[in-house]
């Protein structure tokens, strides 16, 4: 009855769909486009989480993009809960530009679950979490990080949360950057160059870090975050983002157990290098 006479006289539309919403919550979104949040489903790079043309081979191990073979990434792995796309990325841009701050719960549920995944794979002990920083022009004039807000949010519902320590300074960044879209490659690794820094390499020397961020789009931000990281002592750096823009590899998956055996390029070599360069920022 309550609720009834609330939307009687407060009404209000799914953010999203645009549907009117039938229960009283802090997220303005209705439970069909929450359920509509799919994780992703196909074929990706065991390590930098490119989508991949997948050969019937495949079977014997796990994918790796033929960059990823030619040069691994600053990272150790990249995984990403859903493509940012649809309903996801409209749930994300309410946090960002709408400010509609429960939807880090949302999203950090989803971070959560790629944690999980990955936690498989990282060695024993603690491990930081890093979100990557905003400069504190943008943050003052958003009111926080988005990325720090969804990582805190993933913390709590881990299953073993006391392993994973929150590290919302560890990184800063020092310089503003201009916006990535529209930049080619190259364009991006130099508006990213030397916009990073570790606070004090004492928080990561010799740990494994997990950076964190919302989007994963050329990897360009993860790279250059991750470079700085292990400059400054990192054992490892693993990145988990909620959603990532999907493109399909030009190049044929190899599975990792014969990445040994370098996929040839007609091109030649110069043409390895430049791919190599531009899938690891």
């Amino acid at each position: 009855m309550a609720a009834s006479l609330f939307f009687t006289l407060f009404p209000a539309d799914c953010r999203i769909c645009g549907a009117p919403l039938l229960r009283i919550s802090r997220l303005p979104v209705c439970e069909t486009c929450l359920a509509d949040l799919r994780p992703l489903d196909g074929c990706y790079c065991g390590i930098c989480g490119e989508a991949l043309h997948a050969p019937a081979f495949l079977d014997q191990g796990e994918a790796v993009c033929g960059m990823c073979q030619r040069a691994h990434p600053p990272f150790e792995r990249a995984a990403a809960y859903g493509s940012y796309s649809g309903g996801l990325r409209d749930l994300v841009h309410l946090l960002k530009y709408q400010q509609v701050r429960p939807a880090a719960r949302v999203l950090g549920r989803m971070l959560a679950e790629t944690v999980a995944h990955l936690e498989t794979d990282v060695p024993d002990g603690t491990v930081v979490v890093v979100p990557v920083p905003l400069h504190t022009r943008k943050r003052a004039a958003r009111g926080f990080n988005q990325a720090e807000l969804i990582a805190a949010a993933a913390v709590k519902q881990l299953a073993r949360p006391h392993r994973f320590h929150l590290g919302a300074k560890v990184l800063v960044r020092q310089r503003e950057t201009v916006s990535q879209i529209g930049l080619t490659r190259h364009q991006r690794r130099e508006n990213m160059r030397g916009a990073f820094a570790v606070r004090d390499a004492r928080d990561v020397a010799g740990r494994d870090v997990l950076l964190v961020d919302d989007v994963f789009t050329t990897g360009t931000t993860a790279s250059e975050c991750a470079r700085v990281l292990r400059r400054a002592g990192a054992a490892r750096v693993w990145v988990a983002t909620v959603a990532r823009t999907l493109k399909v590899a030009d190049v044929f998956a190899m599975p990792e157990d014969l990445s040994g055996e370098r996929v040839s390029d007609e091109a030649g070599e110069s043409e390895q290098d430049r791919l190599a360069r531009a899938a690891h920022g």
